[in-house]
């Protein structure tokens, strides 16, 4: 395949860093260029392993200035854009709508207007054709709203109907996308992905915190009676799925990328306790590394479990239905939910000095 120049932004947060290290390890001679404005989700540490790669450049900056994100795209010759920048925690919307509003609407609409100057508007005022070029969005299941326990999952024909200040401005940037396309011709993809979990997961989310909570000793929130329903997906098959979306995926469209599995939240924060207490149970070591996560070196971690008030908005259930995305592009996911929950759990004990420093 014709090398690409790939511009990753967000690169440096949770999703986009495992996508960096899962496309550098597929496509080793393709140039990976992340911008990331390292806020607090953004953590350069998470691609530690690829700076010592010559096909890898890390740049600090705002999605929101167009002049630096034109000067990457003609610098580094891009010819893909993968945008992943987003503030994306839904708690922080409700208490501080304003940077998602910034982020996710206006930061992407600055990424389109800087990617058509360069790939279409520029070459046409020189009379020559449009660059070869893609520029895929990641989007998430929220923007479809919520779910009643009978309701069939979202589809790529559902409505929009997002409920939470973050879900509102991702589908606003979602439009933004499909607009830029059908008004001007540039040439899109979409993604809409369910619940990601995996290595380098910010630990105020949820499995990371009661992983993280469990080896402090700390309670385990649940929200109202823990019965939300979410579909969750390892994080490497959401690269996977958007690899498939790149070269497969026709201009244009939405795909569903979602792991065939869904839980209940009570449900996952109890099989996480599980798999603690069974750690420390088989590693004493663990105790010694640990000392301050006494339920889990009882094998009683799911002690630590409080029901506090539910959030404001809080939608019931997400599910997806990727039957478009298995059937045009042969997609399924690699990792069962037994094996990828098993990964992460490990990961995060032996990965201690890294999400200590963010907490």
């Amino acid at each position: 395949m014709k090398k690409r120049h790939l511009l990753v932004t967000g690169g440096a947060g949770f999703i986009g860093a495992n996508y960096v290290h899962y496309w550098l390890d597929q496509y080793p001679n393709d140039k990976v260029v992340v911008l990331d404005a390292l806020t607090y989700a953004g953590n350069k540490a998470n691609l530690t392993p690829a700076l010592d790669n010559p096909n890898f450049v890390f740049v600090q900056g705002d999605i929101c200035d167009a002049a630096h994100v034109e000067t990457l795209l003609k610098e580094h010759q891009i010819d893909t854009i993968v945008h992943f920048a987003a503030e994306s925690h839904v708690d922080r919307s409700i208490t501080g709508p304003d940077a998602f509003i910034e982020t996710n609407i206006l930061g992407t609409y600055s990424l389109l207007k800087s990617a058509k100057k360069v790939w279409i508007d520029t070459p046409k005022a020189q009379g020559k054709s449009p660059l070869p070029h893609r520029f895929h969005h990641v989007s998430t299941d929220e923007v479809y709203g919520t779910l009643g326990p009978k309701d069939p999952a979202f589809t790529e024909e559902t409505a929009y109907a997002p409920n939470s200040p973050y879900s509102a401005s991702k589908a606003a940037s979602d439009h933004l996308v499909r607009a830029y396309h059908h008004t001007y011709g540039l040439e899109v993809t979409t993604s809409n992905c369910s619940n990601n979990y995996g290595p380098y997961h910010f630990p105020e989310k949820l499995i990371p915190l009661i992983i993280t909570n469990i080896l402090h000793d700390k309670s385990l929130p649940i929200y109202g009676d823990g019965q939300q329903v979410r579909d969750w997906l390892y994080v490497t098959d959401h690269a996977r799925g958007i690899d498939l979306v790149l070269n497969k995926g026709r201009l244009g469209e939405n795909y569903n990328i979602g792991g065939h599995n869904e839980w209940a939240n009570i449900d996952i924060v109890t099989l996480v306790c599980q798999l603690m207490n069974q750690a420390f149970a088989r590693d004493p070591k663990l105790a010694s590394r640990y000392p301050l996560a006494q339920a889990a070196i009882k094998g009683q971690a799911e002690t630590l479990i409080t029901y506090v008030a539910d959030r404001a908005g809080h939608d019931r259930r997400y599910a997806i239905d990727a039957t478009k995305t298995n059937n045009e592009l042969s997609y399924q996911p690699a990792e069962s939910f037994e094996s990828g929950i098993k990964k992460t759990v490990e990961w995060y004990l032996s990965n201690e000095d890294w999400w200590e420093a963010l907490l």
